[in-house]
């Protein structure tokens, strides 16, 4: 199996969102988490209101049933994750269904594509959620 083989098999399981339905989302209450590294983020800029979660401990975050879960995180939570091009995100949203959070998505195209679509970007560098 290759890392291809690993990415098509994730995102056959999401119903992916591109930016404008990501925006969309985190409108109606939806978690926009961004799980881009640090330099990224400074370097590009944030998405107004998204959390920051770093690749590192995204699953302990995002386990509904741990105790370092997020505050107020339910498996029926909608959780959107944005990478910077949509490829560790897709990855990553599998695993957060694996967790069991039924409502997980990633965005098409990740930060990049929103940024390329004009939604809201902030300038970056704010600290990860620990």
């Amino acid at each position: 199996m290759t890392a291809e083989d690993l990415l098509a098999r994730a995102r056959a399981r999401l119903l992916r969102v591109d930016p404008q339905q990501a925006a969309a989302l985190q409108s109606d209450g939806a978690l926009l988490i961004d799980l881009r590294p640090h330099a990224n983020r400074a370097a590009e800029g944030e998405i107004p209101g998204a959390l920051i979660v770093e690749r590192i401990v995204l699953e302990w975050r995002l386990d509904p049933s741990g105790d370092h879960r997020l505050p107020g995180l339910a498996p029926d939570t909608p959780v959107v994750l944005i990478c910077n091009e949509g490829y560790a995100s897709s990855l990553a949203a599998a695993d957060a269904q694996h967790l069991g959070l039924t409502h997980v998505t990633d965005v098409i195209g990740g930060f990049r594509a929103w940024r390329a679509e004009g939604l809201p970007v902030v300038p970056g560098g704010s600290p990860a959620i620990p």
